[in-house]
């Protein structure tokens, strides 16, 4: 179903229809020092989170995971490789996100920079809380993909 918002010229009084549409997003589980990297989230919605944020205008998907990966945690990335999608409207509270998951492999220093409230290396069996977002559900997709249980994520 097309969501469409009403406006009104404030100058001639026109009506324009606009689309309201999900927004992109781009999420990184960084492979580094025997674990995933995760970040606190210092704004809301709190809680640990994969490193990712929206896609800026004009720009790729990769772009803004690699982007994103640096502001984070401080870490250079190589390896991207494109893991999943997901879509679930309610994934994040804010907004209907659609995000393009990758997988990479992390160098350098972990640092929590931009909006991050801290960063962390984390293994399966130890992972914090809670989880923001819907990237408990990602996470477990990803582990369940390493141990070889799937090949491919199926749609749902």
């Amino acid at each position: 179903m097309a969501v469409k918002e009403m406006l009104i010229c404030p100058s001639c009084g026109h009506v324009i229809e606009r689309y309201k549409n999900p927004v992109p997003t781009v999420d990184i589980i960084i492979e580094y020092a025997a674990g995933i990297v995760l970040v606190e989230r210092k704004n809301p919605p709190y809680g640990w989170a994969l490193p990712g944020g929206f896609v800026d205008y004009g720009e790729t998907v990769e772009q803004a995971a690699r982007r994103e990966a640096g502001e984070e945690t401080g870490l250079a990335i190589d390896d991207l490789r494109m893991f999943h999608v997901y879509s679930d409207p309610e994934r994040d509270p804010r907004h209907h996100t659609i995000t393009t998951v990758f997988v990479a492999r992390g160098s350098g220093s972990l640092r929590a920079g931009d909006d991050a409230g801290g960063a962390g290396v984390f293994t399966q069996d130890a992972l914090p809380e809670p989880i923001a977002f819907d990237h408990g559900r990602i996470i477990s997709d990803y582990f369940s993909w390493k141990r070889g249980e799937r090949r491919g994520m199926p749609c749902r």
